[in-house]
């Protein structure tokens, strides 16, 4: 190579000119070629599949015009628009005649979204041009919503009962909600005011279903469109229904205790001696968690007491080689203690979409059958250590007494009702429709040797038809003629069973009968809500073609 510089031409049309001054050194390139050698022209791009062919002329696209993000597509049509929306075609109309009960007209608004509520109210407004305070309103609702959740009462019945205070004093955008023990309520007079916003906390829970009728009175007064009802005799007579004293004294409420834990072990196969002793021991329980509910402790430990009076009793028959069933006396004295309301209750919540209330009840549910579990075994682990005979093989013979079971079944329902105050009037029907649910029962798991899961199912479906389709005759609520018929159908005796197993080690065989028990009780808490539903589903007021078409949900998303 030469060690001469290379000057490289400018490029361009016209010729530089010949003095001009040499490029630098730093302008020089290091990868320039060495002389004698020629540079290959570089390849040629391959084609693209998106150019167009030679010979063919592309035509020019038109400018699509500026437009705004939000319009619709031109390809979209609003009649024609494609089922991309939950329900299909849109939300359904919701058709709310007048002749129908007022929970049901509640229930399908409450279902709907607040924008596509009726704005109209259906109950007359005060007739006062300024009408009731909001606060006023609310407060209202959020104490009478109180007293029936603390009385057992389902969270969406109550969020009704809540909406249609509301709504009857002229309050359109109201959402209340509920859960365990807390109950919320807001009203948004329009979009640019703000929310007012009330709420309540349950400290006590009781079992009064005279008191929970007349809150339901109170409500179907509020709700009538020719019995108008001004807050301040509400608040009166809301007043006077927390004064009520209970319709039974304390000895009725023990007695009957005792009475039901008797007929209980009569149902089992007992006999006079067997009543007597499982009365014994109920009302000693009965006396016991009175005593510790004085004291103020926990309800679980009430519990807990109440369940080892009768099975002391029934391990002192063993011990004393009775010819007596110590089994039925035990489990007797189960049936007042298993919390059938609270599970129902819990169950319906979980169906209708309140799952933190249900959650929250059947965590309730399952600490007061822990407890029960606890003071049986306690008292059958000592038993045991003592060398008492109880052998579960003995006691599992069924006992065929149609007409004994059947009145005993309706003497257990009695004074189930009487334990949850019930007024008089609802008693006896209460009576009967557990004596049909029994029959019932019998027939499938006893004569037709059918699974008792199933008859159990079938039986408190009846129940809970029966008790729905009274309660709307009555305007009231169901729980009076629902939870004390469903008394025959706990399952003590697996309860029983599977306490004696685990005490005796026999874990696999405990373990399986309180499953059983389980199974028993969720087959009841299933049967009643699904009896409510089929009677609100098919015994409609006239006019209502489609009165639960509010009430589809969406499919999981």
């Amino acid at each position: 190579m030469s060690g001469e510089r290379v000057v490289a031409e400018p490029a361009g049309p016209e010729e530089a000119p010949e003095d001009r001054k040499p490029l630098s050194d730093e302008a020089t390139s290091e990868f320039a070629l060495p002389d004698g050698l020629v540079a290959e022209p570089p390849p040629e791009p391959e084609g693209s599949a998106f150019v167009v062919p030679e010979g063919l002329a592309a035509e020019p696209s038109p400018a699509e015009p500026e437009g705004s993000a939000f319009a619709p597509p031109s390809t979209y049509s609003v009649k024609d628009s494609p089922p991309v929306f939950t329900p299909a075609y849109g939300v359904p109309l919701a058709r709310l005649p007048q002749n129908a009960p007022w929970q049901d007209r509640m229930r399908t608004m409450l279902r709907l979204p607040v924008g596509d509520r009726p704005v109209v109210p259906e109950a007359a407004e005060a007739k006062d041009e300024t009408g009731p305070s909001v606060a006023r309103v609310l407060d209202l609702s959020l104490r009478i919503g109180e007293l029936l959740l603390a009385g057992g009462e389902g969270a969406e019945d109550v969020e009704a009962a809540m909406f249609a205070i509301c709504r009857s004093y002229g309050l359109d955008r109201c959402e209340p909600t509920v859960t365990f023990t807390l109950l919320s309520i807001t009203h948004q007079p329009s979009l640019v005011d703000d929310p007012v916003t009330a709420n309540r906390t349950v400290r006590r829970r009781g079992t009064d279903y005279t008191r929970l009728a007349a809150v339901y009175q109170l409500l179907a007064d509020i709700n009538a469109p020719a019995h108008e009802v001004s807050p301040e005799e509400a608040y009166r007579r809301l007043a006077e229904i927390r004064r009520n004293r209970h319709p039974y004294p304390g000895w009725v409420l023990t007695t009957a205790a005792g009475v039901l834990a008797g007929a209980a072990s009569t149902l089992l196969g007992g006999g006079p001696w067997v009543f007597f002793v499982a009365a014994l021991g109920a009302v000693l329980g009965d006396r016991l968690a009175w005593l510790c509910a004085g004291r103020g402790l926990p309800e679980f430990y009430q519990f807990l007491v109440a369940a080892m009076p009768p099975a002391a009793m029934g391990v002192l028959l063993t011990l004393l080689h009775a010819d007596l069933r110590p089994s039925a006396v035990i489990t007797g004295g189960l049936f007042a203690l298993i919390p059938g309301r609270a599970l129902v209750a819990a169950v319906q919540d979980g169906l209708t979409g309140f799952y933190i209330t249900a959650s929250a009840r059947l965590l309730e549910v399952a600490y007061f059958f822990v407890a029960i579990v606890v003071g049986v075994l306690s008292v059958l682990y000592v038993a045991v250590q003592f060398d008492a005979q109880l052998n579960p093989e003995g006691a599992l013979s069924p006992v065929e007494r149609p007409v004994t079971q059947i009145v005993s079944s309706m003497v257990l329902c009695a004074t189930f009702a009487i334990l949850l105050q019930q007024s008089r009037a609802t008693v006896l029907f209460a009576t009967l429709n557990g004596g049909v649910a029994w029959v019932v029962y019998a027939s499938i798991a006893v004569t037709a040797e059918g699974s008792t899961v199933m008859a159990t199912a079938v039986a408190a479906g009846l129940v809970g038809l029966f008790g729905q389709l009274m309660a709307r005759y009555q305007h009231t609520s169901s729980l009076p003629y629902v939870t004390a018929a469903i008394g025959p159908l706990l399952p003590g005796s697996a309860t029983y069973f599977g306490v004696l197993a685990i005490a005796q080690n026999n874990l696999d065989q405990g373990f399986a009968s309180l499953a059983k028990a389980a199974a028993l009780a969720l087959a009841i808490a299933i049967g009643v809500n699904l009896g409510g539903e089929l009677a609100r589903l098919f015994m409609r007021a006239p006019g209502a073609r489609s009165a639960r078409s509010a009430a589809k949900r969406t499919r999981g998303f």
